[in-house]
């Protein structure tokens, strides 16, 4: 189980702190008493790090993993014991406008992290967070295990698949005494106060919320679904792990949902829309780049090695997302409101991982 004694006081150094994914774990390191520096670019103005004023409880630094020099001087700061690196481009359809700056920033920007590692004297773990989507997709209905070949039809996914890639090499060639490097890979992670352009849940709060109809793009197409929670519980126990000295975890990991709550487009939609009260869904032909179809993770490798589970059902983790933005846009203090899911969903990581 995530053991809160094990982070009292651990020095951790975290990239994309100001993300919805990074503020998330920001709090919960912070909840356990963790003492965490964040590197990243600024928050957007409308995100989960500022209304849930996320900076109040770590160290601040914001800067750019493209840059090498900014990297080596905030690790040299941190003093880290562990590394979580999740700083990342991490938008499918942007990949597409932008794919220079996504390359440079979930690959090279990996290198820099990794190399700053290196020279961190008192470094024990490393947790490097890549995606689903790094896995070549076959869109065949069988899930992905961490043996099968990376890949990438996008530049996203192939950035993805190509950070792997340089994560192995760095594990093979620097971290195979001292600090231990594993790559976690989770499905597609959800959870209140995640804006982001392009993505499911966001179009969906912002469109109820507007009082408007969402618009769904690919309805037929299916996603391994899963509170933010799930996924950052998992990589927890991988860096307790690693920071114990166990080099079987030295290796990538998937983490997703119970394998019935891999779930089409439209069920969520229809889920949210009635939970809310607002207006249906709607939907159009429109002509847009690829994205897979279907996509699926076996995650039995955490089940049998780490004892790992899924704490939530699908449907619990949409009544928590639904939860959330009531009460933020009703008036309640998002900080208020995530401590307090924090908190609750911790008592059932802790029950389901009891009886795993």
């Amino acid at each position: 189980m995530v053991n809160e004694a094990f982070w009292q006081g651990r020095r951790v150094f975290l990239t994309g702190h100001t993300g919805f994914k990074g503020s998330w774990l920001s709090m919960w390191l912070a909840q356990m008493g963790a003492e965490v520096t964040g590197f990243s670019l600024p928050a957007d103005e409308v995100s989960l790090f500022r209304q849930a004023r996320v900076e109040e409880v770590v160290t601040h630094i914001e800067g750019d993993i493209r840059d090498m020099a900014a990297v080596e001087a905030a690790v040299a700061k941190a003093r880290p014991e562990v590394v979580f690196h999740l700083a990342a481009q991490p938008l499918v359809r942007l990949s597409y406008d932008c794919p220079t700056e996504t390359f440079a920033t979930n690959v090279q920007g990996t290198v820099h992290v990794l190399d700053a590692c290196r020279r961190a004297a008192d470094l024990r773990a490393i947790v490097c967070v890549t995606s689903d989507k790094c896995y070549e997709n076959r869109e065949w209905v069988w899930p992905y295990r961490e043996s099968d070949p990376m890949g990438g039809h996008d530049p996203y996914s192939a950035s993805k698949g190509a950070a792997e890639l340089v994560i192995a090499a760095y594990r093979r060639s620097f971290f195979g005494a001292g600090p231990l490097l594993a790559s976690v890979r989770a499905g597609n992670v959800i959870g209140g106060g995640d804006w982001a352009a392009d993505r499911l849940i966001p179009d969906i709060i912002r469109a109820l919320i507007a009082g408007e109809a969402p618009f769904i793009r690919s309805p037929g197409s299916i996603r391994p679904w899963q509170h933010v929670l799930e996924a950052l519980g998992g990589y927890l126990l991988i860096a307790q792990g690693l920071a114990d000295g166990n080099a079987a975890m030295a290796s990538g990991w998937n983490f997703g949902p119970a394998d019935d709550d891999t779930r089409p487009v439209d069920w969520i939609a229809d889920k949210m829309c009635a939970a809310w009260g607002g207006p249906a869904w709607r939907t159009e032909e429109i002509v847009q780049p690829h994205e897979a179809k279907i996509l699926k993770l076996d995650c039995s490798k955490a089940r049998s090695e780490l004892g790992w589970r899924p704490a939530l059902r699908l449907q619990e983790a949409l009544d928590y997302i639904t939860s959330w933005h009531r009460d933020v846009a009703n008036g309640l203090d998002a900080a208020q409101v995530s401590f307090a899911q924090l908190t609750a969903y911790r008592k059932q990581l802790d029950r389901a991982l009891s009886v795993s």
